[in-house]
């Protein structure tokens, strides 16, 4: 547990050395501790050294991580940064506080009428398939304007930023470049990128968000 509050106060040190290395207010770059198949200690050692923002992949594994928490820590925020199945909607929206991987029309709509019933406006980011990968979900980079157009004025979605996992074997600052020249074209302030090994990079770039899991928890079960 101990190795759990070093590791965070050690990230949040190089987040604050990495913005004012390139001007920037550290305080607009946000940790999302991502809190993705880890065990219950490490959690709460989070939670205990103040930790408040985390991600999660997955629905059903982040319902049984956060809902008895909640009660205990009203100010917890929760991203959900993994891929969201339209039939999982209806408990994303009740359970999340942003969902970081809209990327297609059905799921879209699917998420604007499901906020509507339960009468919940959540921030949305687009996630962008940067590197064209068949294997990876996101939009691609030419269709993200009328992606977002969509999104933003048909399903009337509060779209705030994007969102992007660049490709394992390539350069990750160029994809970091791209979504933030992406971003800036649709006038949206908020970019979800950087990971344990490239947050720094990120926010040279513009990150408001960068996602660590391994480098706050340890390597994962």
């Amino acid at each position: 547990m101990n190795q759990v509050a070093e590791n965070i106060a050690f990230i949040r040190e190089k987040i604050t050395g990495a913005a004012k290395e390139c001007g920037r207010d550290p305080g607009a770059v946000q940790l999302v501790a991502v809190s993705k198949r880890q065990d219950d200690d490490r959690i709460d050692a989070a939670l205990a050294a103040g930790q408040r923002l985390f991600g999660e992949n997955k629905v059903q594994e982040a319902q049984a991580h956060w809902q008895a928490r909640r009660e205990s820590y009203p100010d917890l925020r929760l991203h959900l940064i993994g891929p969201l199945q339209t039939n999982k909607v209806k408990d994303a929206v009740a359970l999340f506080d942003c969902i970081e991987t809209l990327d297609r029309e059905k799921l879209a709509l699917k998420l604007a009428e499901e906020m509507a019933a339960q009468g919940r406006d959540l921030p949305c980011f687009i996630q962008v398939n940067t590197g064209a990968e068949l294997q990876k979900a996101g939009i691609l980079p030419e269709y993200l304007g009328e992606f977002h157009d969509y999104c933003r004025y048909e399903c009337g979605l509060d779209v705030q930023g994007l969102m992007c996992i660049p490709p394992a074997d390539e350069p990750a600052a160029l994809h970091f470049a791209l979504l933030a020249k992406l971003a800036q074209e649709q006038g949206l302030l908020e970019l979800s990128m950087g990971m344990s090994a490239d947050f720094e990079k990120a926010i040279a770039l513009g990150a408001t968000y960068v996602r660590v899991g391994t480098a706050l928890f340890g390597s994962r079960d």
